[in-house]
Parts: C-alpha cells; sequence; structure tokens
C-alpha cells in the first residue's frame, strides 16, 4: 500500500476515531461503531471501506455482520517513513534546549541589580 493511500485514509477525522475505538476495544460489528457516530450507518460503512482499502482494517462476515479489526502493519511504514522527521526534530529541539541553557534568565538579571 503506498503512503499515499495511508495519508488519504488518516486524512479522516472519522477514519481516525474508528481506528482509535477499535485499538482500544478491539474487533467490533459496524453497526456498534456506526452507533459512536453522529452520521448514516452508510457513511460509516463507506468510511470502513476506505480504511479496508488501505489495509488498515480487516472485515469477517459472522452471521449476518461484518466485523472490523485493526490492522496496524500499514502504521508501521508510516512510522518507519517519518522517522527521520523525529529525528531531525529531536536534534532541533535539543540543540534550542542547549542554547536556552547558555542564556542567561530574567531572574539572573534581576537579582544582579
Amino acid at each position: 500500500m503506498s503512503s499515499d493511500a495511508l495519508f488519504a485514509a488518516l486524512a479522516s477525522p472519522a477514519r481516525r476515531r474508528l481506528l482509535e475505538l477499535l485499538l482500544r476495544e478491539g474487533d467490533q460489528p459496524a453497526g456498534r461503531l456506526a452507533e459512536r457516530f453522529d452520521m448514516s450507518r452508510p457513511s460509516v460503512s463507506e468510511h470502513l471501506k476506505v480504511l479496508r482499502d488501505a489495509g488498515l482494517v480487516a472485515e469477517a462476515r459472522r452471521g449476518r455482520e461484518r466485523h472490523y479489526r485493526l490492522e496496524a502493519e500499514p502504521l508501521m511504514s508510516l512510522r518507519d517513513w517519518l522517522s527521520p522527521y523525529e529525528r531531525f526534530w529531536r536534534e532541533r529541539l535539543a540543540a534550542l534546549g542547549t542554547i536556552l541553557d547558555e542564556m542567561p534568565s530574567t531572574m539572573d538579571e534581576k537579582d544582579d541589580d
């Protein structure tokens, strides 16, 4: 799955919320997931389809219900892709911390008066 498809799937707050629910509460039927949203059940189903097409959820039929579960593997590829940026910002923040530590504080200046 391409990073573009994953980012597109994650762009929607409703789809991110669906992933959060599946992460926290485990697999569950589409109907139970739909109850948590202020939108029609077909709209929730469409969001689940986008997540399924991106590989972020898996679907299994159990009787007349469709159950969904989180598939975290695609998120690992995003983590790997984002890793260099995380290192970049950690280095920048560490450098900023060093600069701030070397600056005289306003409290030190007041004490000198």
